[in-house]
């Protein structure tokens, strides 16, 4: 275990004017507080925090983030306590510890749910200081470095959890070798059999390559010496995570990778960069396509770099990445490499100094956070930050140049999202490199993108299923809640205006302030909300605003009394949408046998419609019935899993409708309308002014503000159906209007 001189004497090599009380008061306090505590290794547990710090030695960082490296674990683990570490190390190193320290007594449903909201709580603390981020990283990579020592339980769900969330994480914010070494050791523990493969192809490789290496690093040392460039020549071997994971996601043998070895030349200057991609080039051939220049287009975690692959001096290819000593120590450390966070003491803009420039993964960063104040559930957090995190990138522009990274397979939609959530909300089109394209097109690097915007829109839901960024995600899944809301404010203010006109009083939104308390309900709109999708009745809130309000309506009617009633409206409603010429069918689910207009059917067999019908615009299959004949189903059927065992019976079956042939056919809707008189007449109304016909009607639930009723129609085709479903919704009597699939 390492001394205390020890790892004082580490600091001072990088920083000769090291607080070194800080560091020995540190190192005291955490030894005497683990006291006996031992790892699964047997090791005393103190050997855990030292050699967290040690790591972080590696990557320079100064004695405040050591310090907090040697303290991480005593208010989780110790009787310290936040109080404690205040009053001895001051409130700054206090906060840091803590946001470190994981979230204990947690009343989650899920392990996921707990991995989520803990993950949210060390963003939230990285957010405010990257040293927290360094800190966690060092303590993730100890940690997988002894996992042979944890329960083999345990070891996989570890293994994954740093495969999903802190070696992307290290990635995002640039610490590259800290990312390479992440993913290592979780590969071999998630799939043990692949990563000895792989380990075990590489070494032969690199055995067999080892002449060939040599020679291609002495000729290119000979090129930049020829052109005055002093530079330094290196190979390198993929790591195999990488190596596999490239081989899964492209469908490649070993012989088909191109890139297992590359070249990594490090130069003075930016223009020096340029010199010796220059000298390569006109050297040796560039193979088309794998030109990449990530020092004019830095990627978003400050990478910058050249990539070029060449056909070398054996005839074979070979990748290069040209970047100055600077660039070098980006990449490899990422964040920690920057000096905005040495200059100003180790301490972020949220710690009181001025910084100069905040780098752009820790702007990424930033950004995640903002989605943190939008109150998605943990699951839904945890998922879009994986996408984040994730996916490589393209970069697009706006007209104005503005340029945009995104991931791969973004579309416009998160293009839109991307320069603001006003700008997606608003998108109705997008015009890619001068032409319209549809919201769905996969954009590619280089790409303009302008978006065509309207007041009027609001984004689908469905939009939700086609993005690929977290940000657009939450926009679309918040603004689709926005407008169920609205939609649901504005029924419950017309449920509450019929409550207080039948009680003699005046409805205004101004006499739901006061009795908010009361209701449980924050503000105005969500009473509203909460009547217009019932879980508030309007009885309720008339007794909070007038305290001696008694309800004077009829009590509703027995179960018997009640569909005796409303058979006889049925039979009304039945006979008022009669199609002249054409009998109604007696029982929803009767055989509607003979030549109903399907193509795949032979004609000697009868056909009949599924409960819940089927309309002309429907993907349809046909189901055979031993002894009866043919059910068609629309496709999306709930009905038809009860056949996924059974292929035999399935037939491929099509509409062929004769458009001179007028014929209705069953559809099954659901209408949840306010309970009030007129609401049945109102939608009989809409009906009827749509040529449509209500075959049955019957009542499904009954509450004092709402009635949930199942109507079978009869319909021209999807298109009448869905015109019907629009009409229905906008009718001030109904709450909604929806098709029943079964």
């Amino acid at each position: 275990m390492m001394r205390q001189y020890e790892l004082v004497e580490r600091v001072q090599r990088y920083k000769p004017d090291v607080n070194e009380a800080l560091l020995n008061k540190a190192y005291v306090y955490a030894m005497q507080k683990h006291g006996h505590q031992k790892r699964a290794s047997g090791d005393p547990y103190f050997s855990h925090p030292l050699e967290v710090a040690a790591i972080l030695t590696e990557m320079h960082m100064d004695e405040a983030t050591i310090a907090v490296a040697l303290l991480h674990d005593t208010i989780e683990d110790t009787t310290a306590t936040r109080a404690e570490i205040d009053d001895l190390f001051g409130p700054e190193m206090g906060k840091l510890v803590e946001g470190l320290t994981k979230l204990k007594k947690l009343d989650l449903v899920s392990k996921k749910a707990e991995q989520a909201e803990n993950l949210r709580k060390l963003l939230l603390a990285i957010s405010e200081d990257v040293r927290v981020l360094l800190v966690k990283l060092a303590d993730r990579l100890h940690n997988m470095r002894t996992l042979d020592h944890v329960p083999e339980a345990k070891r996989l769900r570890i293994a994954e959890e740093t495969m999903d969330i802190y070696a992307p994480l290290a990635g995002r914010m640039g610490m590259q070798g800290m990312r390479e070494e992440l993913e290592e050791i979780a590969f071999r523990y998630i799939n043990p059999e692949a990563y000895r493969a792989v380990t075990a192809r590489l070494a032969e490789i690199f055995e067999r390559n080892k002449g060939v290496l040599t020679d291609i690093e002495k000729a290119l040392s000979a090129l930049f010496e020829k052109h005055a460039i002093n530079a330094g020549v290196k190979s390198r071997q993929k790591k195999p995570w990488s190596v596999f994971r490239k081989m899964e996601a492209k469908a490649l043998s070993f012989e088909q990778l191109s890139d297992i070895f590359g070249f990594r030349v490090v130069v003075d200057t930016v223009e020096d960069c340029y010199r010796a991609l220059g000298a390569i080039h006109t050297t040796w051939s560039m193979v088309p396509g794998r030109f990449k220049d990530y020092i004019s287009t830095p990627k978003q975690n400050d990478y910058r770099s050249i990539h070029t692959t060449i056909v070398g001096p054996s005839r074979q290819r070979v990748e290069l990445q040209i970047r100055t000593r600077e660039m070098n120590k980006i990449a490899e450390y990422g964040v920690a490499a920057h000096s905005i966070y040495k200059d100003t003491g180790g301490k972020t803009n949220g710690a009181g100094h001025a910084i100069s420039k905040e780098t752009n993964a820790y702007a990424w960063l930033r950004r995640t956070i903002e989605q943190l104040a939008e109150g998605d559930n943990p699951e839904d957090f945890l998922e879009n930050t994986k996408l984040e995190l994730f996916q490589d990138q393209v970069f697009c522009f706006t007209p104005k140049g503005m340029l945009i990274a995104l991931p791969r397979g973004a579309t416009p939609i998160d293009f839109a999202y991307a320069v603001h959530t006003d700008v997606g909300d608003t998108c109705v089109g997008a015009k890619v490199n001068g032409r319209i394209m549809p919201l769905m097109t996969e954009l590619k690097n280089g790409d303009e993108v302008e978006i065509i915007r309207s007041k009027a829109q609001v984004p689908p839901a469905a939009w939700e299923s086609v993005v690929v960024t977290g940000k657009a995600r939450a926009a679309i899944r918040r603004a689709t809640k926005n407008a169920i809301r609205k939609q649901y404010s504005g029924l419950g203010a017309r449920i509450l205006e019929r409550a207080f006109e039948r009680a003699g009083k005046n409805f205004t939104k101004e006499s739901l302030k006061p009795v908010l308390h009361r209701l449980a309900r924050k503000d105005i709109e969500d009473v509203l909300a909460s009547v217009g999708r019932g879980e508030l009745a309007s009885t309720d809130v008339m007794k909070a605003v007038f305290p001696d309000y008694k309800d004077e309506r009829v009590t509703p009617a027995a179960p018997k009394q009640r569909e005796e009633g409303w058979s006889k409206i049925r039979n009304a409603a039945g006979m008022l949408f009669q199609i002249p010429g054409r009998a109604a069918r007696k029982d929803k689910d009767q055989p509607r046998d003979g030549a109903v207009p399907i193509r795949g059917v032979r004609g000697d067999l009868p056909v009949r419609f599924a409960p819940e019908g089927a309309v002309p615009g429907d993907r349809i299959v046909g189901i055979v019935q031993p002894g009866t004949g043919i059910t068609i189903y629309p496709i999306q059927s709930p009905a038809l899993q009860a056949f996924d065992d059974q292929p035999e019976r399935w037939i491929d079956v099509r509409w062929d409708i004769d458009e001179r042939t007028k014929e209705r056919f069953p559809a099954r809707v659901s209408v949840t309308a306010i309970n009030a008189p007129g609401s049945l007449a109102d939608i009989a109304q809409v009906v009827a002014s749509n040529d449509a016909n209500i075959h049955t009607l019957s009542m499904v639930r009954t509450a004092p503000d709402f009635t949930e009723m199942l109507i079978d129609l009869e319909v021209w085709d999807l298109k009448h159906l869905n015109r019907l479903l629009s009409q229905l919704k906008d009718n001030s009597s109904v709450s909604d209007a929806r098709r029943v699939n079964g």
